[in-house]
Formats: C-alpha cells, structure tokens, sequence
C-alpha cells in the first residue's frame, strides 16, 4: 500500500519592503508546500498572483499591523493577531526575514512545536537586527545573508536572496 506524506503547511511572514522583498524570493524553497503569507501591508497580495515559483500553492494571505518596540499597543495587536494566525494555520514551518511580526510568528510557532527559520535582513551588513537576536535561541535555522557577519554572530550562511 503506498503512503502519501502530508504537504507541509508553511507560515511564511515578513514586515513590508525589503523584509517582504526577501521572502517573496524565497519562494523556491517551499514550492510544493501549502503556503500562508503574513505581511503588514494588504497592497502586497498581488506580488502574490504576478508568478513565480510556489505561487499556486498559497493557502492564505493576511494582514497584521505593522509594529515596532516604541509603539507597545500595536506591538500588543499585532501579537494577538499573529497568535490566532498561528493557531488557526498551525504550520508545521514558520519562515520570516524580519521584522518583529516574524520574530512573534517564530516564537509561537516554536510554542505549537513548528521548525522555525530566521533570515536577516541583507540590510543588516554590520550586526544582526534587533529582531533577528531576539528570535535567535527560538530558531531552528538562525541565518545572515552576510557571510562575514554571520561568522562574528554565529549564525548560517547560505547565500544572499538579494
């Protein structure tokens, strides 16, 4: 009897302009799987429908308010949004290049026991973001798209996206 594995479901979630740049070239890496984007601008879903890879299989698309440290009752929305995101989708991979809606997608993906990958932003030449050090010890694949910088932070190299 044959076995048919299950298709992974990714939660791929960026904040917008380059973060969400980065990620839509990611799209490679998860062709095949069932994809659901979260980005903080809802103008972004027609990068969705313009092709390339992985495009026929987007499951979903939201929106969550974009937030930083010094804006905490947005900070505090955009966390409640993404843990219902997160519990709704339940993906079995959590991707994000930044910023802090991805550091939140990470650390309750991680919490529903989903592989979780970090990668920095190719502006962040000099030291890891704020976000990326945060997510640190809750990624599984903590990675700099400088090679330089991520033997200095500890993180992988595998090339650059940009």
């Amino acid at each position: 009897m044959a076995s048919f594995a299950a298709v992974p479901k990714v939660l791929a979630v960026s904040s917008g302009g380059g973060h969400w740049a980065e990620l839509l070239r990611l799209r490679p890496a998860w062709e095949g799987a069932d994809v659901v984007y979260v980005v903080t601008q809802a103008s972004y879903r027609c990068d969705l429908t313009r092709g390339g890879k992985g495009t026929r299989y987007v499951r979903g698309f939201y929106t969550v308010p974009d937030a930083n440290k010094d804006q905490k009752l947005r900070l505090l929305a955009m966390a409640i949004k993404m843990a219902v995101l997160v519990l709704l989708v339940r993906p079995d991979v959590v991707v994000s290049t930044g910023a802090a809606p991805g550091y939140v997608a990470i650390r309750f993906g991680k919490w529903l026991g989903a592989r979780t990958v970090w990668v920095d932003s190719i502006a962040n030449a000099d030291e890891m973001s704020l976000a990326g050090r945060l997510a640190k010890p809750h990624a599984d694949l903590w990675m700099s798209q400088w090679p330089d910088l991520s033997e200095r932070a500890g993180a992988v190299y595998a090339g650059a996206v940009m």
